[in-house]
């Protein structure tokens, strides 16, 4: 492991650069984004996502598995970077940084050239606003297995950060593809998959859905719900039944109630982790 360099400075350019790429503006600017802590670099290095530079900070380590960490990034083309303690806590946004920090390239495939597997399950998101969420639904698609993940008039960046951290890494293991609404209906129509709409305007139970074809789960933001592209040109409309007083669930816990009933329904099963 041989890093290029050792910064010690807060004026280094890289770190200030690091610090800009915490804002939307500058991430979509330059088309890159921050990829932060052990396990998100890991799922980043193990699905071939590149990495163009890794910074660390040794003092800042949690366990003993980063130099391994590290070595691999190296060896799958990352440039690695060593800082001290102050430059690194300048370069993030949380309260105890784990000194793993990379500068990787925003990489968006679009959905038109995406042909779907035989029996895909796809999950599409609209305008969900808050990163926390969005990060969690990514966690809950790549845990149900689900083929991908498509962004519809996002509200939020999907290469945020936040997201990446909330997701665990997951961004990197369940493909991405981005397009408006309109577009990403026009597409599971053309490849004959089901269209299944969440919402609580309408009678039908989301058990009571067929969830055994090729389909897609369409979720929409808490406070606005899906678009009328959705509700009125979705295939089945779903709920979930709420028996309290609450009128709704978080969003992400609703999306993963849903993608885990096409996980019953088909019988999946993945590998045991105990």
């Amino acid at each position: 492991m041989k890093p290029v360099a050792k910064i010690e400075s807060l004026q280094n350019l890289r770190v200030k650069n690091a610090v800009r790429l915490n804002e939307a503006r500058e991430r979509s600017a330059q088309q890159r984004t921050l990829v932060e802590g052990y396990r998100p670099l890991l799922r980043a290095v193990e699905n071939c996502y590149p990495l163009e530079e890794v910074y660390f900070c040794p003092s800042l380590f949690l366990g003993e598995n980063e130099t391994a960490l590290l070595e691999r990034a190296e060896r799958a083309g990352a440039v690695l970077i060593e800082l001290t303690e102050e430059p690194l806590r300048k370069m993030t946004t949380r309260n105890r940084p784990e000194g793993l920090l990379a500068l990787a390239p925003i990489i968006r495939h679009p959905l038109e050239s995406h042909c779907p597997e035989e029996c895909g399950f796809y999950l599409i998101v609209e305008r969900i606003e808050r990163p926390g969420n969005l990060g969690t639904i990514f966690r809950s698609a790549d845990a149900a297995g689900v083929t991908g993940v498509i962004i519809c008039d996002p509200q939020t960046d999907a290469f945020n950060p936040e997201v990446i951290r909330a997701s665990i890494g997951t961004v990197f293991t369940t493909p991405m593809f981005a397009a408006r609404s309109v577009e990403a209906l026009t597409w599971c129509r053309r490849h004959g998959l089901q269209t299944v709409a969440a919402t609580p305007h309408t009678s039908f139970l989301y058990t009571d859905a067929d969830l055994t074809p090729p389909l897609v789960i369409v979720v929409g933001a808490e406070k606005v719900g899906l678009s009328e592209v959705w509700l009125e040109q979705a295939d089945v409309r779903v709920r979930i039944p709420m028996l309290g007083q609450a009128d709704s669930l978080n969003v992400a816990t609703a999306t993963t109630i849903l993608l885990y009933e096409v996980v019953r329904q088909r019988g999946m099963s993945g590998p045991s982790h105990s």
